[in-house]
């Protein structure tokens, strides 16, 4: 598992997070998290997840809210 920040969240049910030591947000889709819906995550939350793959790229997955 590896921690991060929500850094964006969009309206339509995806957002990034912003990793410590990479450039680039990663993106995460809300069917990907766990234990909590995309309406009760905020920027600047943090959270753990893996890293998937996907076609356009590496993705978060099995995002959760760390307490």
């Amino acid at each position: 598992m590896q921690e991060g920040i929500v850094s964006r969240k969009t309206d339509k049910g995806f957002g990034f997070i912003k990793r410590e030591g990479e450039e680039k947000d990663l993106f995460f889709h809300s069917n990907e998290l766990v234990g909590i819906t995309f309406d009760e995550l905020s920027e600047g939350d943090r959270v753990t997840f893996e890293v998937g793959d996907s076609p356009k790229g590496p993705n978060a997955i099995k995002v959760s809210k760390v307490s």
